[in-house]
């Protein structure tokens, strides 16, 4: 793997990672840039996958602490030529390892439903159906003890 995880630091970067968050999560579903943000952007852990041969972002993800005990993964996608080849393992493996640091024991998000079986793979078990995002795509919770 020609991999590397890296956090934004600069404008530039965040400016990257923002625009891969919503060509990947919000463009396909019509949504304007902009909605690949919330307001627990600067209280959270922002991490990218970098092809190191072209220097290209692949992957994206993000953690925040919901309280002491959990934290919760969002925005979590990877770039269609880099899918089933381990960087979606590889990128949740470091957010993970974050939560862990942290002392948090366990780690929740809300899976589409095309990205569940990856999840479960990964030791993640589902908790409920939730919300369907935009009237368009099912999301379930799911949970994982660290």
């Amino acid at each position: 793997m020609n991999y590397k995880i890296v956090y934004p630091e600069t404008k530039t970067d965040f400016e990257h990672y923002y625009y891969l968050r919503w060509k990947l999560l919000r463009k396909p579903l019509k949504k304007e840039l902009g909605s690949e943000k919330d307001s627990m952007e600067n209280s959270s852990m922002h991490r990218i996958v970098v092809d190191v041969t072209n220097n290209d972002f692949i992957a994206v993800g993000r953690l925040h602490h919901n309280d002491k005990n959990e934290s919760q993964i969002r925005y979590f996608a990877v770039d269609k030529p880099y899918r089933r080849k381990g960087v979606g393992a590889y990128l949740m493996n470091d957010l993970e390892n974050l939560a862990k640091i942290s002392n948090r024991s366990k780690i929740i998000l809300n899976a589409r439903e095309n990205a569940v079986m990856f999840y479960k793979k990964l030791g993640y078990k589902v908790i409920k159906k939730t919300y369907l995002l935009y009237n368009k795509i099912q999301h379930f919770e799911m949970k994982k003890v660290l």
